[in-house]
């Protein structure tokens, strides 16, 4: 557990124009009104979204491997990692499962879908051949092959979170057992942490450039016409989820003695990041730094963020029932109540088998859809258009509940700093971070 402090510092604060948040604002405003006014000369800035993604993900795996072996190694007592393991995993099931369950109870409730009378052999399949066809990566076979890399360094050369997150588990808990001998690898690995994290801050630099050229392309490709599509659909699907994060998690947040409000305030250049690019990987180097400043240990951040990021996908999940129910609805297909458990049980499964996948949440409806034959898959058509902007919301809730996740499970192993926690909350996060460095200096 973080040490509390001892002393006061003077807060040291940019002036707003020079913090992140702002300046990805602005990128964000330019990028739709370029997008808006200049379309075709909007999608050309496509490449800076992709690059700054490709930036992040470079960055992705030595963070997690580095948080979760220095972490894990640190811990006094292997069993404790099973522990903190257990302990995420079942919140992720619980909570994964209630998304899935909210989402269904609001396509009934608002019945999105209902009075399109579509036939689905009028619609254009082949633009979801593809998704349909990568769907089938996510078998519970695959899934389970895919988790385990070829080599001990090849997940450091690929984007799969997972096999980073299994590597990193298992050299963590070799390093522990050896003991004293591995003492020096350890200082090394936490010397190592510092530059690495440095880096992060440095190309977070380029975040408004990234967030300008993909809200750019994506207002220039589909235009702000393409938000009036499917409105309801999309505006039941933004609706529930801001409930989710307000109503559900603000309750778990206040049980356990904080914010989500304030939780998300203090993560907004992150949450600002997460929307101008459409990935939550794209914060979550950051998410992991300012989880620790906000007084959770580094050895639950390690374990949890990133278990998070393939596990605990609220938005995701929201989405995966309510599109389902929708294309029901809007293809006039009867859903029993066993069909209804049946999709349930399935989007449970296909969830979790869509980390690492690259356009995770359409994919994996297509993998429920396959499954639960009864909905017809050529009803993606009709959402295929407005996906792209379902996917900021899907990313902005996932996100949230991995920050949110990350505190719960703090606070159950006690190892939560409530004092740094409401500190960074309140907005004195520069004041706790000078505390921490002069204590340090001084130990």
């Amino acid at each position: 557990m973080h040490a509390l402090p001892t002393e006061a510092a003077a807060p040291v604060r940019l002036p707003f124009y020079r913090q992140l948040y702002f300046q990805v604002v602005v990128a964000i405003v330019l990028g739709i009104l370029l997008g808006h006014f200049e379309p075709q000369y909007a999608e050309q800035f496509k490449p800076l979204g992709d690059a700054f993604i490709k930036l992040v993900k470079m960055i992705i795996a030595p963070v997690i491997f580095l948080t979760i072996v220095t972490g894990i190694a640190g811990m006094t007592q292997l069993r404790t990692v099973g522990r903190v393991f257990a302990k995420a995993m079942a919140y992720f099931l619980f909570f994964s499962t209630l998304a899935l369950v909210v989402g269904m109870v609001v396509a009934h409730l608002v019945q999105p879908g209902a009075g399109m009378n579509i036939n689905p052999a009028d619609l254009d399949q082949s633009a979801v051949k593809g998704y349909v066809a990568k769907s089938h990566e996510l078998t519970l076979t695959g899934f389970a092959m895919d988790i385990i890399p070829k080599t001990l360094v090849s997940p450091f050369v690929g984007d799969n979170i997972l096999q980073v997150l299994f590597v990193a588990v298992l050299f963590g808990i070799s390093l522990a057992m050896v003991g004293d001998a591995g003492k020096p690898v350890l200082h090394f690995l936490e010397a190592l942490t510092a530059p690495v994290f440095r880096l992060v801050g440095i190309l977070m630099k380029a975040a408004p450039l990234g967030a300008f050229g993909a809200i750019a392309f994506t207002i220039g490709k589909f235009g702000l016409s393409s938000l009036v599509n499917l409105a309801w659909l999309v505006g039941s699907f933004y609706v529930t989820s801001l409930l989710f994060v307000v109503v559900v998690l603000g309750l778990v947040a206040r049980l356990c003695g904080f914010s989500v409000i304030k939780l998300a305030r203090y993560l907004k250049a992150e949450l600002l990041l997460v929307l101008g690019t459409s990935s939550s990987e794209s914060a979550l180097p950051s998410l992991m730094q300012k989880m620790e400043r906000a007084g959770c240990s580094k050895s639950v951040v390690g374990l949890v963020v990133p278990t998070g990021y393939s596990f605990n996908l609220d938005g995701t999940n929201i989405y995966m029932t309510l599109a389902a129910l929708f294309i029901a609805q809007a293809t006039n297909t009867q859903l029993t109540l066993g069909h209804e458990i049946a999709l349930l049980l399935v989007a449970m499964l296909s969830s979790k088998g869509a980390a690492g996948v690259t356009g995770a949440g359409f994919i994996t409806l297509a993998a429920t859809l396959a499954v639960v034959p009864e909905v017809p898959v050529a009803g993606m058509a009709l959402i295929l258009g407005v996906d792209r902007f379902m996917s900021e919301c899907r990313s902005l809730t996932n996100f949230m509940g991995n920050a949110v996740a990350t505190v719960v499970v703090s606070r159950w192993e006690n190892a939560l700093d409530y004092r740094m926690l409401h500190s960074a909350l309140d907005g004195n996060e520069p004041e706790v971070l000078a505390t921490k460095t002069s204590a340090s200096a001084k130990a």
